[in-house]
């Protein structure tokens, strides 16, 4: 048995489930625990989500296989704040969120930082399949999971830098089907259990049920306004600008001579603009809200930048950093969304990341970080 004591965050599903067990099988001292959220609201939708009432019964469940000690934590009110009304204040500003990296960086790790220092342990554990490479022990860096179809680095840039000695992730060099082998093989009731698609707290699919519920009522975002081209000409009506995410095609109506796309969303006129795929691409972008886990790049370096789920990472310049950063990027990109993440990479290994607050379409000359003009600039 090693002396480190570790607490598991375990929902309910296959990958925490295994998370805990490899743990067990390393010779931790392992403590299992799931975060009771809004998805506890007693819907019947709500009981089948990842964290909803079969997630806890099933944590139950593998912590007594694995025999080990099994908590719920309340985070109800920290998660709605946190989490909940970060995601209807974007929307109401015309901005597209990232709730699970608000959830992981607010709510999630801190709160279960702060549970096992009181339980005695050493260490938190996640089935989130990241990678930490401990080679400096003073100053570990994340690096994206062995398997790239599965890789959640992108959700955990705003994980406090202080944080990563004490962080363990079990699932890095493992890809899903084996972690589905592994949970078989010790019998884990939570094997073939199928994966969550939804927004935990959107059980029904439908976030505009959400935002109708918690804005007041006839809020701007779910008003009617008007739908309009770059150059100002209306082409239509839309029934809420909450309804829409730059780069969206889908929901725009027709008859329309060709293909069109949100270009940009304007909460103050209550305008959603609309135009062609060039028009919804961009060649640079303006991130706010920075958090490194690594030392930040200076101005001029090349790096690589993720700005959205399920998108590649593209090569990138560093213009300006301070406590903004802008980017070039080598190939203009299309739909970068305001409210997403813009996450940075080099090579496989996070540097951070931040929050896209413009999309650029002319590249402003690169400054240093303390904003005089770089080398060779005008």
């Amino acid at each position: 048995m090693r002396s480190e004591r570790i607490l598991v965050a375990m929902s309910g599903g296959v990958d925490s489930s295994v998370a805990a067990a490899l743990l067990v099988q390393q010779g931790y001292d392992v403590v299992g625990a799931t975060m009771k959220t809004f998805c506890y609201s007693g819907t019947k939708a709500s009981a089948k989500t990842c964290c909803g009432l079969d997630g806890i019964a099933d944590a139950q469940r593998v912590a007594n296989k694995l025999r080990i000690p099994h908590y719920v934590f309340d985070v109800e009110e920290n998660f709605t704040r946190d989490v909940i009304d970060d995601f209807v204040s974007e929307y109401a500003r015309g901005r597209t969120p990232n709730p699970c990296v608000r959830c992981n960086s607010n709510t999630k790790f801190p709160d279960l930082m702060e549970r096992g220092h009181a339980l005695g342990c050493d260490g938190i554990a996640s089935g989130h399949y990241v990678r930490i490479d401990r080679t400096d022990t003073a100053d570990p860096t994340l690096l994206r999971g062995a398997d790239a179809g599965k890789d959640q680095a992108y959700f955990l840039w705003d994980l406090p830098r202080k944080m990563l000695p004490l962080l363990y992730f079990p699932l890095g060099e493992l890809t899903k089907p084996e972690v589905r082998e592994r949970a078989r093989a010790l019998g884990l009731v939570t094997a073939d259990k199928p994966e969550s698609q939804e927004i935990c707290f959107v059980p029904t699919g439908s976030y505009r049920d959400l935002l109708e519920s918690r804005l007041p009522a006839r809020h701007p975002a779910m008003q009617p306004g008007p739908l309009i081209s770059l150059d100002g000409q209306v082409l239509g009506q839309h029934d809420g600008y909450a309804n829409f995410t730059v780069g969206q095609r889908k929901g725009l109506g027709g008859g329309f001579p060709h293909p069109v796309y949100v270009v940009e969303i304007r909460p103050e006129s209550r305008e959603v603009v609309v135009g062609t795929l060039e028009e919804c691409t961009s060649t640079g972008v303006e991130v706010g809200e920075i958090n490194w886990l690594g030392e930040p790049p200076p101005a001029g370096s090349p790096l690589r930048v993720q700005i959205r789920h399920r998108a590649p990472d593209v090569p990138a310049t560093v213009l300006s950093i301070d406590d903004r950063v802008t980017l070039a990027f080598d190939e203009p990109q299309q739909a970068v969304a305001p409210g997403q993440s813009a996450v940075f990479f080099e090579g496989n290994r996070l540097l951070g990341g931040g929050r896209v607050d413009r999309a650029l379409s002319t590249i402003p000359e690169a400054r240093t970080s303390t904003g005089q003009h770089s080398a060779g600039s005008p």
